[in-house]
């Protein structure tokens, strides 16, 4: 009997890497993970492209989806919209993968309201130096848009010990294999497991009656 597919949210603050970690992780283990493809109504940054990182939308567009009820979560992060799409979720829960969600910590505690189970992961890089560091390297924001992601990072330190895990993502090799070793282990927790150990048990009671199986 296969495994269920469970829900991990994948979270951290702008420059953390956690957008790099997921991408290792489907890289390394397509069979294992599929990505839930976020909408936003962001512009999209130099080398990303519509359906890839995100599904690009009008704020018109964004909050039909909402009224429609089309979004497992969403949240306003930075003037701009971000949610999670239902469809693609539940199909990919039903095929027994495992889904990682990249969103915010607003979006995260909806998904956990609605799957108890879902796996928190926060990223963080070693210091706030390095944070700020990041953030200015990647060369595509203003100096308003920096300011003002620090600043929110400030709010999510205050809220992130509602996560499992905290993953410091100093060196990336290692952190990929980190997070990739927590979801694994895991996916072995009896309470996802649980169907598995049903149908063993049933079959043995089988044996011990004398039946076929």
């Amino acid at each position: 009997m296969k495994d269920t597919g469970f829900l991990i949210v994948l979270s951290g603050f702008a420059g953390s890497g956690k957008g790099t970690i997921m991408k290792e992780l489907l890289s390394r283990y397509p069979d294992e993970y599929a990505l839930s493809v976020s909408a936003t109504t962001r512009q999209p940054r130099p080398g990303e492209a519509e359906g890839r990182e995100y599904f690009f939308k009008t704020t018109e567009a964004f909050e039909q989806m909402i009224a429609d009820d089309e979004l497992l979560e969403y949240a306003r992060y930075v003037d701009h919209y971000y949610g999670t799409p239902r469809s693609y979720v539940t199909e990919q829960l039903a095929a027994c993968k495992n889904v990682i969600l990249e969103i915010e910590i607003q979006g995260a505690l909806q998904i956990r309201e609605r799957f108890p189970e879902t796996l928190l992961l926060f990223v963080t890089p070693p210091s706030a130096q390095i944070l700020r560091d990041r953030l200015v390297g990647r060369g595509t924001e203003t100096p308003e848009v920096i300011h003002s992601r620090l600043a929110r990072a400030v709010e999510e330190a205050d809220g992130c010990e509602v996560y499992d895990y905290l993953i410091i993502n100093d060196d990336l090799d290692a952190c990929v294999e980190e997070v990739h070793h927590i979801i694994r282990s895991e996916r072995c927790r009896m309470r996802h497991r649980l169907s598995r150990i049903e149908a063993i048990k049933q079959d043995l009671k089988k044996y011990v009656k004398g039946e076929q199986i």
